[in-house]
Order: structure tokens, then sequence, then C-alpha cells
């Protein structure tokens, strides 16, 4: 099968948005830099990355009878956020497991942003004192359980989307769109930064890229710091993608690159770099990044472009994944 014969369910308003970012380009003195939106790509519930995987997942929730679907994520996941609304969106109920994942002493981590949002929209939220980990989770499978046992029909949807085995699929489109809106553009971009942790993002674009005729870098700046699960998850999700759409060949090591560097020691505890890398673009741009995901890409961008690790005659796209409705959790760290 290609990719366009996996049914889509239309969440977006369109291709999302290309647009160049020139003073930051200009202060960091080095490649041209641009930015593909997924943060403004759609009416629910503020958007993301999230919603442009779920894509392609809604059609098998829909065609399995479901009544409810099952996620889990941190306390501000973004992602769950992003289910409650495609569930509230399709007429479904959504269960939501959110895990400790982050350590922040924020007093209203669990009452604001992401979660809040969930809540508005109806879904049934549980807190769960479980640590950080990208790989499945009991408390999800007991969740799922619980649905049964009370006469529902789940539909389970992991982390992110990302072990699910259509996760990848909505970031191989995302890599065909940008083929087309390069043509619109008149610009090739050599260089694509994305951020890291459960993969499915990075590893759908590496699968949707691979495909396309002109060679160009993927780059992943990990900001799980949990570096060697995520780098072979993001590789396992490539390869099965790619497989999926029918590529015509393996996905190679040299098309999965994770960097390290800017996740700090935990994930979702932003560092210097992080807070230094929001403050910049905000400043520059006007445009808000958030300290989990966007802020560590952002820094891992700007180091490899001002040093000149990406060439300066790079066109370079940033994919800006969303994440600000995190913000008011972390708000102890802009107070001046």
């Amino acid at each position: 099968m290609s990719l366009a014969d996996f049914p889509r369910y239309s969440l977006t308003f369109g291709p999302s948005p290309i647009h160049p970012v020139k003073r930051l380009s200009a202060h960091l003195g080095g490649a041209q830099i641009w930015m593909k939106r997924e943060d403004v790509s759609s009416g629910l519930a503020y958007g993301g990355n999230k919603v442009r995987k779920l894509e392609y997942i809604v059609p098998d929730a829909l065609a399995s009878g479901a009544d409810t679907l099952v996620s889990i994520g941190g306390v501000q996941s973004n992602h769950t956020r992003q289910v409650a609304a495609v569930a509230a969106h399709l007429g479904m109920k959504a269960v939501l497991v959110q895990e400790a994942w982050v350590d922040w002493p924020d007093s209203v981590n669990d009452r604001v942003g992401n979660i809040m949002l969930s809540r508005i929209m109806g879904a049934e939220v549980r807190l769960d004192p479980s640590g950080f980990d990208i790989g499945i989770r009991d408390s999800w499978q007991q969740a799922l359980a619980d649905v049964e046992a009370r006469g529902g029909k789940p539909y389970g949807i992991p982390a992110g989307a990302s072990e699910h085995r259509l996760g990848g699929l909505g970031f191989a489109n995302w890599a065909y769109e940008v083929e087309q809106q390069e043509r619109e553009l008149g610009v090739f971009f050599d260089t694509i930064i994305v951020c890291t942790v459960t993969g499915s993002t990075h590893a759908g674009m590496i699968a949707g890229f691979a495909g396309q005729d002109r060679p160009r870098r993927v780059i992943g700046i990990d900001a799980s710091a949990t570096l060697e699960k995520t780098r072979d998850q993001v590789a396992r999700i490539a390869r099965h993608t790619a497989e999926l759409i029918d590529l015509g060949r393996d996905v190679r090591d040299d098309e999965i690159t994770v960097l390290e560097g800017w996740a700090g020691d935990y994930y979702g505890i932003p560092v210097q770099s992080t807070l230094d890398a929001i403050r910049l673009t905000g400043s520059l741009e006007g445009v808000i990044l958030d300290p989990v995901y966007e802020g560590k890409s952002m820094a891992g961008l700007i180091d490899l472009v001002s040093t000149g690790t990406i060439p300066k005659d790079s066109n370079v796209l940033y994919a800006h994944l969303g994440g600000q409705q995190a913000m008011n959790a972390y708000s102890a760290l802009f107070r001046t």
C-alpha cells in the first residue's frame, strides 16, 4: 500500500503554514531558518502535532466500533489534550491516564494548561503517580480494562500515538506536504529540525522523506533524556512506517539522527539553554515555544546554526509541534 491508500479523517485546516523567521536567522548569522507550524494547524483545542497523527488513527478507531478513546501521557501531556479534543469532535468519550512524568514543583501543575483543557472537553482524567517512561504502561492497560468492565468499547492510543501501528503515517504525509510547499515557495529545505521524545513524529518524517528524490537531513533533537531508548524507538517506527507505505527499501542507519545535548537530565525539566531559546525566539519573532519540547529543540537549532555545524548556505525547516498550552504550569520560570 502507498500512503494514499490509507484512510485519513481530516482534523486539520489543510497543510500547516510555512514561514521564514528572518530576525532569528539574522541574529544567528548562519543558515536561513523557516518554521512549519503544527501549533496552528487545527481548530481542535489549539492543535499540535498529535492531531496530524490522529487523522490516520481515527478511521481505524471508528471502524472498530469503539465508543471511548483511551490514552496516556504526563500531567501536562499535549497528546492527551489532543485526544480529548478529537474524542469530543467525534462524539466519543475519552479516558486519559496522566502520570507524574515531570517532577516539577508548580502548585497548580495538575489544574492548568493541557489537563484543564482536557477536563473542559469532558474527558475522564486519571492522575497516576508513576514516573516517566516512553514504553507501554500498566496504568494505560488498566484503563482499557476498566472501560470494558463497565460495558464500553475502548480504543487504545499509546503515549504520543507512537507505539500505534499507524502512528508514523501522519508525519510521513507531512514530508510529502513539505515537498509540495517547497515547489510553491521555490525553496528546498536541506535540513529539518524536530523535537524527539516518543519518536513517531520524527520517524514518520524519516520514512516520508526517504521516498523523495532529493536527499536531506532530518535531525531529531532529543528531549527525553533517555537517548538510547528514544533512538531505538525512532529507528523501529521509521522502518515500520517505511514498510507500511511501501518505500521499497530499508531505512538506512545514516537516515536516523537523534542528537543529545539539550534535554538536560530529565524529561520535562527546562535547563538554561531551554529558557534562553524561548526568550530569544519570543523576543525576536513573537513566536512562543514551550519548556518541555520546543524550547529544547530550538536550543539545539540555535547551537547547530550559530556554530556553523549546519552550513551557512542551508535552508533549515524547524517543525513547531505546539505545546504552548503547558506554559501556565511553568509560571515560576518567567517572573521578570
